[in-house]
């Protein structure tokens, strides 16, 4: 990821006045921007003539922010090596935070199952190699058996 935000300036550059693409780097800068403590309760909502519209949960969340927006901004237009972003507007919308929030919750949740399904398809490739007597012919097995899941990993 860290690669992307350094070849962002040159995207952005190529890119041109596209707003979907424009757009589509603030809502990813933000995530990075904002960290963990913010990113939960401050969602991007729109990039709007260089106002990036932010959603949040309550008026105390808004008037915290706009105490931090120039910050923000700074951070911001640093990632881009451009000021893509001059002005943050913060609207109360408890609805579009939720939402964020469950979508969240339910990529995490998939990303578990995902991650508990390839340890039981690791405990049965161990138990199926188990049962090769030849330990050459059972490594080979193994390299192979990883090597596919590691191409359907990719995909």
């Amino acid at each position: 990821m860290d690669d992307l935000f350094k070849a962002l300036p040159k995207l952005l550059r190529a890119a041109g006045e596209s707003e979907e693409v424009l757009e589509a780097a603030a809502f990813a800068a933000w995530q990075r921007v904002a960290g963990e403590g913010i990113r939960g309760s401050a969602v991007p909502f729109r990039l709007y003539h260089k106002t990036l519209v932010v959603s949040v949960p309550d008026a105390a969340w808004r008037k915290q922010l706009e105490a931090l927006s120039p910050q923000l901004i700074f951070r911001l237009n640093s990632l881009f090596g451009q000021a893509l972003v001059t002005y943050i507007e913060f609207r109360v919308d408890p609805q579009t935070v939720n939402d964020a929030r469950a979508q969240q919750r339910h990529s995490q949740y998939e990303h578990l199952v995902e991650e508990e399904d390839a340890l039981q398809r690791a405990g049965e490739l161990d138990d199926a190699a188990s049962a090769i007597h030849d330990e050459d012919l059972r490594r080979r097995f193994l390299l192979a058996a990883g090597s596919c899941m590691n191409r359907k990993g990719s995909k």
